[in-house]
């Protein structure tokens, strides 16, 4: 426990003070909008962390392994070739996760200059994360549509409609981790992608940019800019996956 308490200490001293001012704002503005009933909410938080759990999780592995497997022994030395929650979820960023709709999962530290092809390599890895979230996506999807053949529509509240809700938001919540970490804004997987695609450090704004990502990030996603990428796209996903 007293691990966990010093890695949120360390979260909190580790950001710039008005990423954190906008975090608040984040908090605050998410629940005022909510309206329901408590012991719902509740439920409806269990039955999202498994989602939640496996989508951070295998994102973050999947930047480790294909790092290490492109000949950067980082994350192996730093404890990162797992598929264990506790070796890529950060405790600060899954509370917000769970409060806020907003978090964060540990970052996997990677050092390009292993890598045989800089460019091509450090997009793969940016790609991997994202593509183990469609992986995820369709996989779970596969599961639901087959519980539902077998056991068909139901409003009743059983074992299997519970499992069939988890799996559900598993393929939901997996959508939103890919579209979201899409988005060409550091520092997302999506600006790592850009970045290699076309070059962009050989630009004096891309460091700018950079070093102010999280900040420009707080801002879209405080005025609905993200909502307004992800809910089209991700309900496409869904119902291409699901309906």
């Amino acid at each position: 426990m007293k691990n966990i308490i010093d890695k949120i200490k360390r979260g909190f001293q580790s950001m710039d003070p008005l990423f954190w001012v906008m975090i608040a704002i984040l908090v605050v503005e998410r629940l005022l909008a909510g309206n329901v009933n408590i012991f719902d909410a509740f439920i409806d938080k269990l039955l999202i962390l498994p989602g939640i759990i496996i989508g951070v999780t295998l994102h973050e592995a999947g930047h480790a392994y294909s790092s290490y497997w492109l000949g950067d022994p980082t994350p192996k030395a730093q404890g990162r070739l797992s598929l264990s929650p506790f070796a890529h979820m950060d405790p600060l960023g899954f509370i917000f996760l769970l409060i806020a709709g907003f978090g964060w999962g540990k970052p996997v530290e990677i050092n390009p200059y292993y890598y045989k092809n800089k460019r091509r390599d450090e997009l793969i890895v940016s790609l991997a994360g994202v593509t183990v979230n469609l992986i995820i996506a369709v996989v779970f999807a596969l599961i639901t549509r087959g519980l539902v053949n077998l056991y068909g529509y139901s409003n009743e509240k059983n074992f299997i409609y519970y499992i069939a809700l988890i799996t559900t938001y598993v393929v939901f919540i997996n959508l939103v981790l890919m579209v979201f970490n899409l988005i060409p804004c550091p520092p997302l997987d999506g600006w790592g992608i850009v970045t290699q695609i076309f070059n962009l450090r050989k630009y004096d704004w891309w460091y700018q940019v950079y070093r102010r990502g999280y900040l420009i990030l707080m801002v879209l996603i405080i005025f609905n800019i993200t909502d307004r990428i992800l809910t089209p796209i991700v309900n496409w996903l869904y119902q291409l996956l699901l309906l």
